[in-house]
C-alpha cells in the first residue's frame, strides 16, 4: 500500500483503522481480517484500526542525514541500534512527553505517540480527548476530536462489541498492544521532523466465544512532528503494513492466557 495518494491523502488500503461509514476523511486505510495456511485460528469479524487518516500535508521528502558518531573511534550507530538515552521521565495524562529537542528526541517521540495511537485507549471518550490534547500540535487539536468522535461513535463501537464508553462487554477484553521495533528519519530541522516507525503488536477481543480473536499484525506508522511549545508534537500521520516477517510455528494461546497477558503485563516507554 502506497503512504499516500495525489493529493497527500494516504491511499486505501489494509491497516487497522477502519472508520465507518465509507471515506469521510480523504480515503481511510483500512484493515482486513486475514489468514494463513499455518496460522491455528481463523480471523473473523470485525477488526478495527485505532487510529484515523489524516491528510498528509507538506510532506518532507528530503532525504535523512546520517546519525552521528559515537565516538573517534566508534562507528555511527545503525539506523535502529539504540543510543543509550534514558527514557524521559515525565509523563502527560499517562503519555510520555518532554522529548529533547534533538533528532534522537523526535524518534523517542514518534514511537511513544505510535503506540498510543494504536491504543485501546483511543475507542474511549474520556481517554481519546486527552490523547488528542497530549500528542498533537494545537492548531490540529479541534478538528481531529471532532473527527475521531464521528468516527468512534455509539454505533460503531457496539459493533465491535464494546459500550459507549469503548469498554468490553463481560467475559471479553479487547486487545491492541503495540511495540515499535525500530524508527527511522526521513527529514529533520531545527522546527519539523518526518519519522517512520516500523511496528508489531496484537489486536482483537480475548474471550471463549469472540468472533475477532487476538492477532498480530506488522505495519509502519509515518508521523509529521513538529517542535511545539518545547515538545515534539504531532502535525499528521499516516500507515501501511509491514514489513512483515514469515510467519513461525509457535502454537497460539488460549482467549484466558490473552486476556491474562493483557491485565498483567504493563507496557513501556521508548528511549532511541
Amino acid at each position: 500500500m502506497s503512504t499516500s495518494g495525489e493529493h497527500g491523502y494516504p491511499d486505501t488500503g489494509q491497516t487497522r483503522t477502519h472508520l465507518p461509514g465509507g471515506d469521510p476523511y480523504g480515503g481511510a486505510p483500512r484493515r482486513t481480517p486475514r489468514s494463513s495456511s499455518r496460522s491455528l485460528i481463523t480471523v473473523v469479524g470485525v477488526v478495527v484500526l485505532l487510529i484515523a487518516a489524516i491528510a498528509f500535508a507538506n510532506r518532507d521528502n528530503s532525504p535523512a542525514s546520517k546519525g552521528p558518531a559515537k565516538g573517534p573511534d566508534r562507528a555511527a550507530a545503525a539506523p535502529t541500534a539504540p543510543s543509550g538515552t534514558t527514557p524521559v521521565p515525565t509523563t502527560e495524562n499517562g503519555i510520555p512527553t518532554n522529548f529533547p529537542h534533538t533528532k534522537q528526541g523526535a524518534e523517542s517521540a514518534a514511537a511513544n505517540y505510535a503506540v498510543t495511537l494504536v491504543s485501546a485507549d483511543i475507542l474511549k471518550p474520556a481517554r481519546r480527548s486527552e490523547i488528542v490534547r497530549t500528542v498533537f500540535v494545537a492548531d490540529q487539536q479541534a478538528g481531529l476530536t471532532e473527527k475521531f468522535d464521528k468516527a468512534y461513535s455509539k454505533q460503531f463501537l457496539s459493533n465491535i462489541g464494546l459500550d459507549q464508553n469503548g469498554n468490553s462487554t463481560r467475559g471479553h477484553i479487547y486487545v491492541s498492544r503495540t511495540a515499535p521495533l525500530g524508527t527511522k528519519v526521513t527529514s529533520y530541522s531545527a522546527s519539523a521532523a518526518a519519522v517512520e516507525v516500523w511496528c508489531t503488536g496484537v489486536f482483537g477481543t480475548a474471550g471463549e466465544d469472540s468472533t475477532n480473536p487476538v492477532t498480530s499484525d506488522w505495519f509502519t506508522m509515518t508521523l509529521q512532528l513538529r517542535w511545539e511549545n518545547g515538545d515534539w508534537k504531532t502535525a499528521s500521520f499516516s500507515q501501511k503494513d509491514g514489513p512483515t516477517p514469515i510467519p513461525g510455528d509457535g502454537k497460539a494461546s488460549s482467549a484466558d492466557q490473552m486476556a491474562k497477558a493483557v491485565e498483567e503485563y504493563g507496557g513501556f516507554s521508548y528511549a532511541r
